[in-house]
């Protein structure tokens, strides 16, 4: 990965449209801007109300974390998870010692496969890896062979295939389990982040990973604002505010994805099936907890239009927004009243859950 070079500006200059800002804000109180490349998208971090010495510092530290993260989290990179998971496949039924970084991430997705019923599956790195969606961008790329997914999927790894002794070793009992936290990591380290900053002295940022962001404070003298995209259009489907505290996650089909024969392939996949889910366009959580917040919006994306409401239940959330395939929205109760829907085309329903 190759780090960025420090960006200091007085304006805003965040290149996703996903985040919503007034301008004129920054006329009386600095602002300053910093782009940083990890987890396969740009991350833009903007402060407020901060003296350029403070976003210096800032900035710098923020670009040592996540590239370490990058480094260590990623199955890819040859880092510390990659090596574990090398051990994963060897060792069976034998203790590892797992690096003390990593021990926080496992641990968290013991308890949230649990509450989302292994929709959040973060054994399954072998299918992820068949399928090869990190080269989505390459022309000749191809889904993989039926009988290889059938083969792996038939082997059910999931979380409860591992678990911790009275050491903080870990032990697998299922040579099908591979790792792959792609699904939370991003809202983990941003969360670590958000922290960091708070302990530096900063009070007014946000963290913004492709839309995916974490918010402190607030900006002048108003809440954050922002966007959601629209799963099938190059505009926003509605805007939200965001308070101090908050982290707005959304998982979407149209992140990564490729075509082959006429058919749309995209990341998410089920782990029942081994294929791309069908029934979720995208899904949009808030919460203050963005590692749970980006675990979750995966999760409701498999469990999809019919099962979201009860994962939804059981994990804890109150604000989720569903787009189904059909392009029909589904809100949790106080949802509805969180967002502002910015268009409503004919096939565009709203269906209300006074349950959560």
């Amino acid at each position: 990965m190759t780090a960025s070079v420090p960006r200091l500006y007085s304006v805003l200059s965040l290149l996703t449209v996903t985040l919503c800002l007034n301008l004129s804000c920054t006329q009386q109180k600095q602002q300053y801007d910093y782009s940083i490349f990890a987890f396969g998208t740009l991350i833009e971090v903007s402060l407020f109300d901060v003296s350029e010495a403070q976003a210096e510092k800032a900035f710098t530290q923020l670009q040592q974390d996540f590239d370490r993260f990058h480094q260590d989290w990623s199955p890819w990179t040859g880092g510390d998870l990659a090596r574990l998971n090398r051990q994963l496949q060897t060792r069976i039924d034998q203790p590892l010692t797992v690096p003390e970084h990593l021990l926080p991430i496992i641990r968290t997705s013991f308890e949230l496969s649990e509450k989302s019923n292994s929709f959040y599956n973060p054994t399954i790195g072998h299918l992820i890896n068949l399928w090869q969606f990190h080269k989505y961008r390459d022309k000749n790329i191809s889904p993989p062979p039926a009988e290889k997914i059938r083969a792996l999927v038939a082997q059910h790894p999931k979380m409860s295939d591992l678990r911790l002794d009275e050491s903080n070793r870990l032990i697998n009992t299922n040579p099908a389990v591979s790792l792959n936290f792609g699904a939370f990591a991003k809202g983990y380290a941003i969360g670590l982040e958000t922290e960091k900053l708070r302990q530096m002295g900063i009070r007014n940022a946000v963290i913004n990973a492709g839309g995916d962001l974490s918010v402190i404070g607030r900006h002048g003298n108003r809440a954050w604002n922002i966007g959601i995209r629209h799963p099938r259009k190059h505009t926003l489907l509605a805007s939200a505010q965001v308070k101090d505290n908050e982290s707005v996650f959304t998982s979407g089909d149209y992140e990564r994805f490729y075509e082959y024969q006429g058919r749309r392939y995209h990341h998410i996949l089920d782990p029942r099936t081994g294929y791309p889910t069908k029934d979720a366009q995208s899904v949009t959580v808030i919460h203050n907890d963005p590692a749970l917040a980006d675990a979750a919006a995966t999760a409701l994306s498999v469990a999809g239009s019919r099962d979201w409401q009860e994962i939804a239940e059981k994990m804890g959330l109150r604000y989720v927004m569903l787009v189904d395939a059909q392009g029909s929205i589904h809100l949790t109760k106080a949802m509805k009243n969180r967002i502002k829907l910015l268009e409503k085309p004919a096939a565009l329903h709203i269906i209300q859950l006074d349950e959560l």
